[in-house]
C-alpha cells in the first residue's frame, strides 16, 4: 500500500482526496500557491509545500515544481485530482522517470483519448457507437464550410484537445460556420495551445449520459451505472444525477459494454468516464473520455456505495478490483448541485472575494464536498466553484426535495452564487419530471435568469416570514428599558407587508410556539419556531410544513431567500403605507446608449470604429474571461460615438467600452 500521497491540485478535490488517504491511514501532502497560503486543503493535509506565486501556470501546472515537492517530502504517490495536470501524458513521464506513483492511468490512454480525433477513431475500431462527421482536421473556414455542407447542417465544431465546453461552437448555417470556426480556434489556441478542430452532426435535443469506469492492472474493467448531466449552460455541467431518470436497464448494459470495450482497447487502469449523447429514441453515441476522476463522482460513490478514490488508489497500488460487474448494484437516487462564485442575475458574471458569511448545509443525506470556510477567499486566479452539494434519497423526488431544503439552508456571503439558480432548476416542472436535454437551461431561461422565473408553491411563505420576524424585532423593542413615560413602545399586530411593488396587510398574533399570520387574501399562516433574532436562517415549521428562508434585516428592510426567490420585504404600519404611496422615486440613468463589459475579462477584439453605423444583432466587440470568448451584439441601430477601452486592455465589471448616439 502506498505510504504517503501528494495531491497535484487544490480546493475541494484536494480535500476530497485528502479524506480518503486519511481513512486508509496513508499521509497525505498539500501544494500550495501564493492565493492559497491560508486554503482549506492546506490545513487538511498532514504536510503542505508551497509551490509558486498564484497564476496557476507559475505553480499548479509546473511539472518540476510538483516533482520536487514529492522529494521533499517523500512522497510516493501523487494524485492529480481533474484539472491542471490530471490528463497531462507528460507530467506521467516526469513522475515515472522520478519513480513515483500516478494514481491514474496510463500515458497511452490519457494520449489517445485526450484527442478527439484520435479517441473517435479508437472507438470506432472498438465498436462504440459514433456522431457522423468528419474526423480529420479542419484546414480554414472555408474548408469548414465544405465540410458542413457535406454533413448537413446543424454541426458542431470542437476543439480536438478541448474540454469543460471550450473550442465549442454550434453551427446552422454557412455563416454561423464561420464565425464558429474562428471563436473555436481562438479558444483552443488560449486554452490548450492547440487549434485543430473537426465536425460532427449536431444532434438536437440531445441527453448528456455517462458511465463511470474503472480498471485494474490485471485486466479487469468494470462500469458502476451511469450520471445523467445534461442540466448544462454554454456546455458546462449544473446539475447531475445517477441514475439517468432516462435509460433503461437494457441501454444502461450496452452503454456500460462498449464503455469498458473501449477501456480495454487503451489499456485503460484506474477510474475513467466515457461520456455519450442520446436521443429521444435512446440511440447513443461516443463523446470523449476523461482519463480522470470527475467533478460528479460522489453521486455514482453514493449509489453504488463505492469510494472511488480508495478504488483509485488500491489499483495504482498494485491490486485488483475488489468487486465483479455482477456485484455493482444501484440503489437509490442522488443529485449534484455545482455550487460557484458567479451572479446568475448578470449572466452569471464570476464573482471574487472573501466569505464574510459561511456555512454548510447538514442533514440525512446530505453531503457538502468543499474547499472554502467563513473568511476564506474565492480568488481570482482559479475556478469559481465554491463546492459541490449532494444528496441521497431511496427515490429520485426525495433526492430532489431533500436538494431544494438543503440549498435553501446553504448560507454564503461575501460573495455572489448560484444557489438562487440552482433551487429554480430543481424546482421545474421539465426537470422534476425528467424531460432533460443538454437544451434545458437555454430553452426554459432563454434570456437569462431572474427571479420572476422560479416555481414557487407558495408565494406567500417569505412575506409571512418577513411579518413573524418583525414582529419579533417589535416585542423586543417594547421591553427595551429606559423607555420614557408616556412613550413606552408597543408591539402592534396590524401591519402592511410591502414587497415587490405590492401591499398586503398582514395581522400578527403571539401564539404558543411561535405566531399566528393572517395575510389579506392569502390567507391564514401558524408559524411554529424557536429562532432567535441575528439568526441568518429562520426555521420554522408553517402549517405543517417545514421551511428554511435566509432573513438579513438592515435599514428597516429584510431581504429573503427562499426557494430560488430573493425578495425584499418591509413592515409599516397602515398610515405608513398609506403615505409611502404618494412617494416619488428617481428613475435609474439610461444605460442603453453604452456598452459595458458584463464581467471582468480581457478586451481581444473591437469590431466597430468610432463613427460608424451599427446595426442591431452586428458584433461590436469580443471580451475573453475565463478563457472563453463572449462575444457583445448590438441590442439596437446606433452610430458609435465613442470608444473608451482598446485591445488587450483588461476590463473592470461594467467599464465602459463603447458609447453610441
Amino acid at each position: 500500500m502506498l505510504k504517503k500521497i501528494l495531491v497535484a491540485n487544490r480546493g475541494e478535490i484536494a480535500c476530497r482526496v485528502f479524506a480518503t488517504a486519511k481513512k486508509m491511514g496513508i499521509t497525505t501532502v498539500a501544494v500550495y500557491s501564493d492565493a492559497d497560503r491560508d486554503a482549506l486543503h492546506v490545513q487538511r493535509a498532514d504536510e503542505a509545500v508551497y509551490i509558486g506565486p498564484s497564476a496557476s501556470t507559475e505553480s499548479y501546472l509546473v511539472i518540476d515544481k510538483i516533482i520536487q515537492a514529492c522529494r521533499d517530502t517523500g512522497a510516493d504517490a501523487v494524485h492529480p485530482g481533474y484539472g491542471f495536470l490530471s490528463e497531462n501524458s507528460q507530467f506521467c513521464d516526469a513522475l515515472d522517470a522520478a519513480g513515483i506513483i500516478f494514481i491514474g492511468p496510463g500515458k497511452k490512454a490519457i494520449e489517445s483519448m485526450g484527442d478527439k480525433i484520435t479517441s473517435k477513431l479508437i472507438a470506432e475500431k472498438a465498436g462504440v457507437n459514433c456522431i457522423p462527421g468528419y474526423t480529420d482536421v479542419v484546414r480554414d473556414a472555408d474548408h469548414a464550410v465544405e465540410v458542413s455542407a457535406g454533413i448537413g447542417y446543424p454541426v458542431m465544431l470542437k476543439a480536438s484537445a478541448g474540454g469543460g465546453g471550450k473550442g465549442m461552437r454550434v453551427a446552422w448555417n454557412d455563416a454561423d460556420c464561420r464565425d464558429g470556426f474562428e471563436r473555436a480556434t481562438n479558444e483552443a489556441r488560449s486554452s490548450f495551445g492547440d487549434t485543430r478542430i473537426f465536425i460532427e452532426k449536431y444532434i438536437q435535443q440531445p441527453r448528456h449520459i455517462e458511465i463511470q469506469i474503472m480498471a485494474d492492472g490485471h485486466g479487469n474493467v468494470i462500469y458502476l451505472g451511469e450520471r445523467e448531466c445534461s442540466i448544462q449552460r454554454r456546455h458546462q455541467k449544473v446539475i447531475e444525477e445517477a441514475p439517468s431518470p432516462f435509460l433503461n436497464q437494457a441501454t444502461r448494459q450496452k452503454m456500460g459494454e462498449q464503455s469498458c470495450a473501449l477501456a480495454r482497447a487503451v489499456d485503460y487502469q484506474s477510474a475513467g468516464t466515457v461520456e455519450f449523447i442520446a436521443d429521444a429514441d435512446m440511440n447513443f453515441y461516443f463523446l470523449e473520455m476523461n482519463t480522470r476522476l470527475q467533478v460528479e463522482h460522489p453521486v455514482t460513490e453514493l449509489v453504488t456505495g463505492q469510494d472511488l478514490v480508495e478504488m483509485m488508489i488500491r489499483v495504482a497500488a498494485g491490486e485488483k478490483l475488489s468487486l465483479t460487474q455482477d456485484q455493482v448494484t444501484l440503489s437509490g437516487w442522488a443529485m449534484e448541485s455545482r455550487v460557484y462564485a458567479e451572479d446568475p442575475l448578470r449572466n452569471f458574471m464570476p464573482s471574487t472575494g472573501r466569505l464574510v458569511g459561511y456555512a454548510e448545509p447538514q442533514g440525512e443525506g446530505v453531503r457538502v464536498d468543499s474547499g472554502v470556510y467563513k473568511g476564506g477567499e474565492v480568488s481570482m486566479f482559479y475556478d469559481p466553484m465554491i463546492a459541490k452539494l449532494i444528496t441521497y434519497g431511496d427515490s429520485r423526488i426525495e433526492a430532489i426535495e431533500r436538494m431544494v431544503g438543503a440549498l435553501d439552508k446553504y448560507y454564503i456571503r461575501g460573495v455572489n452564487h448560484n444557489i438562487s439558480f440552482l433551487n429554480a432548476l430543481m424546482l421545474h416542472p421539465r426537470f422534476i419530471e425528467g424531460r432533460l436535454s443538454t437544451n434545458f437551461i437555454a430553452d426554459e431561461f432563454p434570456d437569462g435568469f431572474n427571479a420572476d422565473l422560479v416555481v414557487q408553491e407558495d408565494p406567500a411563505i417569505a412575506l409571512v416570514v418577513a411579518a413573524a420576524v418583525h414582529q419579533l424585532y417589535e416585542e423586543r423593542a417594547s421591553l427595551l428599558s429606559g423607555q420614557l413615560a408616556g412613550l413606552e413602545h408597543m408591539a402592534a399586530v396590524d401591519w402592511v407587508v410591502v414587497a415587490g411593488g405590492h401591499q398586503t396587510k398582514a395581522i400578527v398574533e403571539l401564539i404558543d410556539k411561535g405566531y399566528f399570520v393572517s395575510l389579506d387574501e392569502l390567507g391564514d399562516y401558524q408559524v411554529e419556531t424557536n429562532w432567535s433574532l441575528g439568526e441568518p436562517i429562520f426555521m420554522a415549521t408553517i402549517n405543517g410544513k417545514q421551511v428554511s428562508v435566509q432573513v438579513e434585516a438592515k435599514d428597516g428592510y429584510y431581504r429573503l431567500f427562499y426557494r430560488g426567490a430573493e425578495i425584499s420585504a418591509q413592515l409599516l404600519s397602515p398610515k405608513a403605507a398609506e403615505l409611502s404611496t404618494h412617494m416619488h422615486f428617481k428613475e435609474p440613468e439610461d444605460m442603453s446608449k453604452f456598452l459595458l463589459s458584463p464581467m471582468p475579462g480581457l478586451l481581444v477584439k473591437l469590431a466597430v470604429e468610432l463613427g460608424q453605423e451599427v446595426k442591431e444583432g452586428e458584433e461590436l466587440a469580443v471580451v475573453e474571461a475565463m478563457k472563453m470568448e463572449n462575444s457583445l451584439r448590438a441590442i439596437q441601430d446606433g452610430i458609435v460615438t465613442k470608444i473608451s477601452a482598446v485591445e488587450g486592455e483588461s476590463l473592470r465589471v461594467d467599464e465602459i467600452i463603447l458609447e453610441f448616439s
